[in-house]
């Protein structure tokens, strides 16, 4: 007799450490005030239930949040020395610290993602940039880009829904140590860390105006990029929405970045160790349900080891638990919307119809809520839509390889080119592969790491920019 599975007693984190407002307005001049558009609702993915009504902001209430930021920065910030911007970039670091299980519990809820992923990932890399950047501030003429770099004034910031937090933390932290001020756009999904940090902005005594957050959908999003007092726009979302704001700030003064949509190719050679492999490829692309712009959808194998890492691949899939995010022993959680669910299921379903074999993990999933098994495909060919375009879901595509220049073939034939993985014992073949992927980043021998010194970014349809490290401070400072 086989013994019995080994079952986990659930582990459940308390609500109770965040006070949920039932409803909230916009950030602006240091203070909360009600927007001019109709409120819409943020609801909890994993249950659909609804966390709070927010203020959609209109095109008035972002051209008072534009103005707030232009005089905070004439008035204030750009008349702070870069050893007091640090001291604010410092506390708030340690107030992100200080009110962590806070900070995790209700990036959670807002978005669907594991618990233990918000808790030991994101919010600890969001008090690590803060940190990182506050020790820039002071240090900018040694940064390499000039004895003096000067800031280039109001920066317009719109972030995803998949890291709500961690994007926050990369767009305003580098904003703010190079002397720019800010207004921040977050997802309509997942507006709810934003308004907390709003709230520790102002319990770090931030200057009014420095930092004004302002939610919304597309309208307000477009209000913002398109105002005429924003010297630079920063953007972490998807390619077509990355495509119309670069038509809209084409032949105006204004600075962009874009960080957008990707397909990355996570590259198995027949010598990489099998087992550390397999779970390279779990956190490259099951990591937050695969809400993951730079994820390992596609993975391609050597053929020689191709049915071994698949086999086992799907065996270490079928120990992952799908559930409460809320639970501390959950490894997949809820998709973060029902919109996502579908273009999800539609892509899928497509796989299916061009000919690609489905497998998908056996777990039950629950009653209410928005949610998808962990799903491989293999017979994919590149031709597949499933192998071409991003599903942003735990769906990962294999395809197959025989030699280095044929996996190099596949892995840059993408409109993408934000991320890849390369994994070999061979140190001169990583540094091959890595010279020939058309990536951002190549990861060798893991995956989905991330540091505040390493610069992050993309290439074609991937965008342009760099954000974290050194790097990133080019983007909000005057170097020309």
């Amino acid at each position: 007799m086989s013994p019995a599975p080994f079952e986990y007693a659930p582990a459940p984190e308390s609500r109770a450490v965040v006070d949920i407002a039932s409803s909230y307005g916009l950030f602006i001049d240091g203070e909360f005030v009600d927007g001019n558009g109709p409120a819409f609702k943020t609801v909890n993915p994993a249950t659909e239930e609804v966390l709070a009504d927010i203020s959609e902001a209109s095109a008035e209430d972002v051209d008072r949040a534009v103005a707030a930021a232009r005089r905070a920065y004439t008035k204030v910030w750009s008349k702070t020395s870069g050893k007091d911007r640090a001291k604010y970039l410092f506390r708030i670091a340690r107030l992100v610290q200080e009110r962590s299980r806070e900070l995790a519990v209700l990036e959670t809820l807002d978005n669907g993602k594991p618990i233990k992923e918000s808790r030991d990932v994101d919010i600890p890399l969001v008090a690590a940039y803060f940190f990182y950047y506050a020790g820039w501030a002071d240090k900018l003429s040694h940064a390499g880009f000039g004895p003096d770099p000067k800031p280039l004034g109001v920066a317009a910031q719109v972030i995803p829904w998949n890291f709500p937090l961690l994007m926050l933390a990369w767009k305003i932290a580098p904003a703010l140590a190079a002397g720019n001020t800010v207004v921040l756009k977050p997802a309509e999904t997942t507006p709810l860390t934003a308004l907390l940090f709003a709230d520790i902005c102002r319990q770090a005594d931030l200057p009014p105006g420095v930092v004004n957050i302002v939610t919304g959908a597309g309208e307000a999003g477009r209000a913002l990029v398109e105002h005429p007092d924003v010297d630079k726009i920063a953007f972490t979302g998807s390619t077509a929405v990355g495509k119309a704001i670069a038509r809209s700030a084409a032949g105006t003064r204004k600075r962009l970045t874009l960080e957008l949509g990707g397909k990355a190719a996570n590259i198995v050679f027949d010598d990489a160790p099998i087992d550390q492999t397999v779970e390279g490829i779990v956190s490259g692309i099951f990591f937050n349900q695969g809400h993951v712009c730079c994820a390992g959808s596609r993975l391609l194998v050597q053929e020689s080891v191709a049915d071994e890492v698949v086999e086992r691949l799907k065996r270490r899939l079928t120990t992952l638990r799908l559930g409460d995010p809320m639970d501390k022993n959950t490894d997949i959680g809820a998709i973060n919307s029902a919109e996502q669910l579908a273009r999800i299921r539609a892509l899928t379903d497509v796989g299916d119809t061009e000919g690609a074999q489905r497998w998908t993990a056996p777990c039950d999933l629950p009653a209410h809520g928005f949610w998808f098994a962990p799903t491989v495909f293999t017979n994919v060919t590149q031709s597949h839509r499933i192998a071409r375009e991003e599903i942003f879901g735990p769906v990962l595509s294999v395809l197959t390889f025989r030699t280095p220049d044929e996996a190099v073939a596949k892995a840059n034939n993408t409109p993408y080119g934000l991320s890849a993985g390369v994994w070999t014992e061979k140190g001169s073949l990583i540094l091959r592969m890595a010279s020939e992927l058309r990536a951002g980043v190549v990861w060798a021998n893991t995956f989905n790491q991330f540091d505040p010194t390493s610069p992050f970014g993309g290439y074609k349809e991937s965008g342009f920019g760099r954000e974290g490290g050194r790097h990133g401070l080019a983007a909000y400072l005057d170097v020309a």
